[in-house]
């Protein structure tokens, strides 16, 4: 029988509980008509590249599958119907993977990543954490470029010929 992947994307609004109800849902189906789900995987609440039917971020779950064409095409034909359902897309496979995508086990590693020593933090511009400098309380301490008043008005070069 054909495998496939299957990532789905549910409105944020709808909790992780309402989507899990969704790919049950979206077994029976499968089930009834010979296929079945054979890995899912959730990936979590995650901000989106751009706004899809006004919101700013999505569900993710991903489904591995084995199920002929035509229990297939009715699966999708429910997923376009799915008023939760932003997008989804669906891709033939040779084989299933076993272990945890690459989405997961990215998130795995940079957890440990950032639990870890990040070492003592270099001295830097607000280092006590006031806005006007190092250590006092003056503002006139920062004497860099880009805070040093500008000329205007006839001595200003605008960059205009004439």
């Amino acid at each position: 029988m054909p495998l496939y992947e299957c990532v789905l994307m549910a409105r944020n609004d709808v909790t992780q509980q309402q989507v899990e109800t969704l790919v049950d849902q979206l077994a029976v189906t499968l089930g009834e008509q010979g296929g079945e789900i054979r890995k899912r995987e959730y990936w979590g609440l995650r901000g989106l590249a751009y706004r899809i039917k006004k919101n700013r971020k999505a569900h993710y779950m991903l489904l591995g599958i084995s199920a002929p064409p035509a229990a297939l095409q009715e699966m999708e034909r429910q997923l376009g119907l799915h008023e939760d359902v932003l997008r989804s897309l669906t891709l033939r496979i040779e084989t299933l993977e076993e272990g945890p995508s690459a989405i997961l086990s990215r998130r795995g590693e940079e957890r440990e990543r950032d639990r870890g020593f990040r070492g003592p933090r270099p001295p830097g511009r607000f280092g006590s954490g006031r806005a006007g400098g190092g250590g006092g309380g003056g503002r006139d301490r920062d004497d860099r470029e880009e805070y040093r008043a500008r000329p205007r008005g006839e001595d200003m070069d605008m960059g205009i010929e004439e």
